[in-house]
């Protein structure tokens, strides 16, 4: 392993809420050894920004990896031009045209469906009967699998989510990820060979137009799901409840002194849904002091990364008006998150005005309490609220 030094957690807490320890990271030992996650963590935004991209030292190849062993190695864990092949096929369907001419329309139609049933209740919890829907029913016309249910696809990410973040080796929690994963397999088979696959640009359809084999179709659908619905779910619940807490935030925006983009943008920097990304060391090497050795583990904390203070002044506070580009949220490598201005028009153009457009007088159900969970992707649980039906 790395010497760097150690820090010990209570892996309990550290879930609840990594931020505390994060912050005493970046002070006190910038990289350091976790023996209860059994890896090293960067955790200031510059070394991420600098080692993220030596794929020399820090490879996204993990062939013994979690997301490896038990999902197939997908597009994320592989590195040079075999990863930037899939990838330039896979950005067909999620180009800014795919999203203009298709996707930011089918957003919009399933918000308004959901809102419309929404509207007479007076009361939901935005993540199970608002986020989590919408992102299902996006991906599901996304990924070209419109034979799965949505709620079948919420289900099969988090399993697979839970599989991937399983660094404890609950048995359980490995044998619910294998079975998601052949659920998603199951579905790929029945809609494959679907004459209708290809009205739209969806994955499936333009990775079999370019020739990719079964496995490689399934292995990067799998990817997708696993990311492509917990991240957005987390984000339009998350952002919700950000500024309904914070009024003064959101009345920014109604004045016109900022948008919605400004509060996707700061939300997902406060609160980074993709709060860890692994690493395995290809060859020995030394940064800020710190010797790597051969396989050794390393995360890089994108969550700790956009609360730096050399970046972002007062970081724990939720400000709209911040500029946020220094922020490290989908990654700035050759791995950055494919899906990042399909979530961008999900939840900016869609799902954040839609939602205070159509629910007059929304605000937080006093009633009841937001938690949050994660430190590897990190949400909110629940996000009850009520308006003026």
């Amino acid at each position: 392993m790395s010497d760097a030094p150690a820090y010990e957690i209570d892996l309990a807490a550290f879930t609840a809420d990594p931020y505390p320890d994060l912050a005493r990271m970046r002070a006190e030992c910038p990289i350091c050894f976790v023996p209860q996650l059994g890896a090293t963590l960067l955790t200031r935004r510059d070394d991420i920004h600098r080692q993220e991209k030596r794929i020399d030292v820090f490879s996204s190849a993990q062939p013994e990896g979690l997301m490896t062993r038990l999902m197939g190695e997908n597009m994320m864990r592989r590195d040079g031009e075999t990863h930037l092949a899939e990838r330039k096929i896979v950005m067909q369907a999620l180009s800014p045209r795919a999203i203009e001419t298709h996707w930011r329309p089918a957003f919009r139609r399933i918000a308004e469906e959901i809102l419309a049933d929404l509207a007479p209740r007076g009361q939901a919890d935005l993540v199970r009967d608002y986020a989590m829907p919408l992102a299902a029913r996006a991906l599901c016309a996304i990924t070209g699998l419109e034979n799965m249910s949505w709620q079948e696809l919420d289900r099969t990410s988090q399993g697979m989510i839970d599989g991937i973040s399983n660094y404890a080796g609950d048995a359980e929690v490995e044998a619910r990820c294998l079975e998601c994963v052949a659920s998603i397999d199951r579905h790929i088979d029945e809609r494959i060979n679907d004459p209708a696959l290809a009205e739209t640009p969806n994955m499936m359809a333009v990775m079999k137009a370019a020739g990719l084999d079964i496995e490689r179709i399934k292995v990067n659908i799998r990817l997708t799901i696993s990311g492509g619905q917990n991240e957005p779910r987390d984000v339009i619940a998350g952002a919700s409840w950000a500024l309904l807490s914070h009024p003064d935030q959101r009345a920014l925006i109604e004045a016109g002194e900022a948008t919605w983009d400004d509060a996707f943008g700061e939300y997902t920097r406060w609160i980074s849904p993709i709060m860890m990304s692994p690493r395995r060391i290809a060859r020995r090497d030394t940064v800020e002091g710190v010797t790597f050795e051969p396989e050794d583990r390393a995360f890089l904390m994108f969550g700790s990364a956009n609360r730096d203070e050399a970046h972002f002044e007062h970081p724990e506070r939720f400000d709209i008006t911040r500029d946020t580009s220094a922020a490290i949220v989908f990654g700035s490598g050759p791995h950055l998150c494919a899906g990042k201005w399909v979530s961008r028009a999900m939840i900016a153009d869609v799902a954040l005005p839609l939602l205070f457009e159509r629910l007059p007088g929304l605000r937080l159900d006093p009633e009841s309490d937001t938690r949050f969970t994660g430190w590897a992707f990190r949400g909110p649980i629940t996000v009850p609220v009520v308006w003026d039906a």
